[in-house]
């Protein structure tokens, strides 16, 4: 059964645009689409969609507004021209937070969570959290930037007290997580503990060395060289078959 959606926008190409994306999409099904705040909640209210394409800055209510309005939300994918809104999108529990103009390859990832999620709840594993893949998306936020970071982009967490430091591209934000929580939730067959302060991605190994005490020294494609502490050496040692 395809997705009964709804598009929320009020400018309406981007409507029209999105619609046309969506085609390529068979699990999708848009029922309707409505052009402000108030229709959107009448639209759900009476089609009961199971998702909605929402748009933030619009005449009269914003996005944030009809979702407070709504007694149960559907799922919820953010569309909007502006990226200030991201650590607000997040607070609300949106799926996801399209920038405009949207990218087909960005819509695709939001569908693949959408249906991640229902398979989730469909299948009863809705609080249990299972290892995060490399396809998955965090949200990391630091001071006033806000990002959604695929895991296998991240190529370094390293602990700073309570907090872990994310490394992906050139930014290296801090997130409020130990190590310890990391590591229950990541894939251990793409994310390997190397001792006490840091968690490496191996697919982004660029050069193992031996070190002191028996233990390794890995470095990154990033520059970072991390210590592999001589106890995680074997371990490391056996999944690398070195």
């Amino acid at each position: 059964m395809a997705i009964k959606t709804l598009i929320i926008d009020d400018e309406r190409l981007a409507r029209s645009e999105l619609k046309k994306l969506l085609k390529e999409h068979k699990d999708i099904e848009v029922v309707d689409e409505a052009a402000n705040a108030d229709e959107g909640i009448m639209k759900i209210e009476t089609l009961q969609p199971e998702l909605i394409f929402l748009d933030i800055q619009m005449p009269g209510k914003t996005g944030f507004d009809l979702l407070a309005e709504l007694e149960k939300s559907p799922k919820v994918i953010f569309t909007t021209a502006y990226d200030e809104y991201a650590l607000k999108a997040f607070e609300v529990s949106a799926l996801d937070y399209l920038m405009k103009p949207i990218e087909p390859k960005r819509l695709n990832d939001a569908v693949q969570k959408l249906l991640y999620e229902i398979q989730k709840e469909k299948y009863g594993a809705g609080n249990s959290r299972g290892p995060l893949t490399e396809e998955d998306q965090v949200f990391v936020k630091d001071g006033e930037r806000c990002w959604f970071v695929k895991l296998h982009e991240i190529r370094l967490f390293e602990s700073v007290g309570n907090y872990a430091k994310v490394y992906f591209a050139n930014n290296k934000p801090l997130i409020l997580k130990s190590l310890n929580s990391l590591e229950e939730r990541l894939d251990e067959r793409t994310f390997f503990r190397a001792n006490r302060k840091h968690i490496i991605n191996l697919r982004w190994i660029e050069k193992i060395e031996p070190y002191f005490n028996g233990g390794l020294l890995v470095e990154l494609k990033g520059d970072e060289k991390i210590e592999v502490s001589r106890r995680q050496a074997v371990k490391f040692k056996e999944m690398m078959s070195l």
